[in-house]
């Protein structure tokens, strides 16, 4: 995806400051444009004053500015910077988790806030790096797997001791050997299942999010646990919002997830897509998910719904359409942020977003503490069992007289 300019000239000064010069080759190879336009990008911030022009290299205006030594908590240079996405309440849980720890070992923190545009941790990273943080606790956005990809190489290469919040690379990716701490969305999803198993219900729909990677481990969780489960007859995959995955998703219709059956044991896991007769479309809007009659179409009787806003929109979309939770449809949550908030408090399955920062901030202390020897201790990939929270949105199954 193409970046804005601005966005690009911010990275290009970030890396100058950093390194004193760059060669406006290697700019170009980093930033994946042209050398043209690099060119045109250093011309435009040396016109402004922001750096300075030499043959083939951008140098800075500014001295070089060094990483204080780690034992000083309190230089310029002590800093951990601590990246999470805007407007991501979820992920705030884990940051407040990760401050306190910090806080109470007295280092000092620096809150980096990246918006919704691909790309953007990159620079704030590199902006914080010519500051002198020593350390970085960060969770990226990774609204596709395509960004998700794009920023394995560069995070990597950060050179001073990184943890993961809320995130668990690819396996064999650059980044598997990167110390991480996240949930157990796997067995968050089969605490859901579990509860409306137990009450009976066996025609179950998923209505999801697929713009992060907590959603894509729920989606792909579900079918991997519904498919496998013999009381489970009938479920689905549907997309909760249209505005609930990266631009340009392809798929079809606005379920764009995996359906199946499972009386049919290969059909469940087969994965094909769910139209669920809704509007289909690769890569234009998809149409709002009509939760109810998705409910009709496939008999079922329970949901789960992934994230909790939308949660709560859908719930008062089954109410406005004479679907009434728990009597008509019982309901589990996923995330617990509001769930509780609604005019029906809903069941929720709650990640340990606290606990998640926190390990993640006791990890990276320990990297921290043991100074240039960090290389070369064991790296962990921790992950964190999420629990229920049963407030009454799931009852058992009504059954007819006979």
């Amino acid at each position: 995806m193409r970046q804005p300019v601005d966005l690009r000239r911010q990275r290009i000064l970030a890396a100058v400051q950093s390194r004193g010069a760059v060669r406006v080759t290697d700019l170009a190879a980093e930033l994946e444009v042209s050398v043209v336009t690099i060119r045109r990008d250093v011309e435009e911030l040396a016109r402004a004053g922001k750096l300075r022009r030499g043959h083939g290299v951008a140098r800075s205006v500014l001295p070089v500015q060094k990483a204080a030594a780690p034992e000083d908590p309190s230089a310029e240079g002590g800093a951990v910077a601590l990246v999470v996405p805007e407007r991501h309440s979820y992920l705030y849980e884990t940051l407040h988790g990760a401050r306190t720890v910090l806080e109470q070992a007295g280092v000092r923190t620096a809150l980096h806030i990246a918006p919704q545009v691909a790309g953007a941790e990159r620079p704030m990273v590199e902006r914080a790096l010519a500051a002198g943080a020593r350390g970085l606790l960060i969770a990226p956005r990774w609204r596709g797997a395509d960004s998700e990809e794009a920023d394995y190489g560069w995070l990597a290469r950060v050179g001073v001791p990184t943890v993961l919040m809320e995130r668990r690379p690819r396996p064999g990716s650059a980044l598997h050997a990167l110390d991480s701490v996240c949930s157990d969305h796997w067995y968050g999803t089969h605490l859901a299942v579990e509860h409306l198993v137990s009450y009976g219900h066996r025609r179950i729909v998923l209505a999801a999010r697929n713009d992060s990677p907590t959603a894509r481990a729920i989606r792909a969780a579900f079918a991997d646990i519904a498919a496998a489960r013999p009381e489970v007859e009938d479920w689905t995959v549907a997309l909760s919002s249209p505005n609930a995955e990266p631009a340009g998703t392809p798929g079809s219709g606005s379920g764009g997830g995996t359906s199946g059956n499972g009386v049919s044991g290969g059909g469940a896991s087969g994965g094909g897509a769910s139209g669920n007769g809704l509007s289909g479309g690769g890569s234009g809007r998809r149409a709002p998910l009509d939760l109810a009659a998705l409910l009709r179409e496939r008999g079922a009787t329970a949901a789960v719904l992934h994230g909790d806003v939308d949660a709560l929109m859908l719930v008062q979309q089954l109410a406005d359409s004479g679907v009434r939770v728990p009597q008509d449809c019982s309901v589990v949550a996923y995330d617990d942020v509001v769930a509780a908030l609604g005019s029906t408090p809903l069941t929720a399955v709650a990640p340990p977003k606290t606990e998640v920062g926190r390990a993640a901030a006791e990890l990276l202390l320990q990297r921290l503490a043991r100074g240039r020897q960090a290389e070369a201790g064991t790296v962990r990939r921790m992950e964190l069992l999420p629990e229920l929270k049963v407030r009454g949105s799931a009852r058992a199954v009504a059954h007819e007289a006979g």
